[in-house]
């Protein structure tokens, strides 16, 4: 059956996701995408010009659907801790069911010279997160003065260690994903040190 463009250009960029996440950007060629959709190279170069051109309209898809996710994911009405349940949910859910597309990410932030936009997915899951570990002192003004410049140099340390976090669980699938969860939720929340000292978040 024929596809339409735009059902084919679909179809395209979901084959690139995979190969991309597979290959990473530099191993991955345009006649590996094409042979992955089963279509010829020329009809590949229809869609995109460059195997640049497809890996921004990838990386594109990939920031747009995540960032869509993650901001419409909590109410900024409930409470932080909820909320910081809900991110990780979220991330959780992400890496679970598209894991092609959260290899892109992990493959690919930290790299100048494709990661861009990537970076700016990071920084913007980071912003999230500060924002809510600043929550409880924004009642307090001097509170949040001295917390904030510690936080904003926390939240990419913090940032970095729940994405590491996701990928080292997605190849040890023995450990279970609550208990992956609730330690990802809890290392934010408490930090290290109330966490060996022995406190823990109650479930829900």
């Amino acid at each position: 059956m024929r596809l339409s463009a735009a059902s084919r250009r679909e179809q395209l960029l979901s084959v690139a996701i995979d190969e991309f996440g597979r290959r990473g950007f530099h191993l991955t060629q345009m006649e590996h995408v094409a042979a992955a959709a089963g279509v010829s190279k020329a009809l590949l170069y229809q869609h995109f010009e460059s195997k640049e051109e497809l890996f921004a309209a990838v990386t594109g898809a990939i920031v747009e659907g995540l960032s869509a996710q993650l901001h419409a994911a909590t109410n900024p009405g409930d409470p932080g801790l909820d909320r910081m349940r809900v991110l990780a949910k979220t991330l959780f859910d992400f890496a679970t069911h598209q894991p092609s597309a959260w290899a892109v990410i992990i493959r690919h932030f930290d790299k100048p010279e494709v990661g861009d936009e990537l970076r700016g997915l990071r920084d913007d899951l980071g912003a999230i997160i500060a924002d809510l570990m600043l929550l409880n002192r924004r009642n307090n003004p001097t509170r949040l003065a001295r917390a904030e410049p510690v936080v904003t140099l926390l939240a990419p340390m913090v940032t970095g260690g729940m994405m590491s976090l996701i990928s080292w669980w997605l190849d040890h699938p023995e450990v279970s994903r609550e208990r992956a969860e609730s330690m990802a939720v809890e290392f934010i929340w408490l930090g290290l040190e109330r966490i060996r000292a022995g406190e823990h978040l109650t479930s829900n």
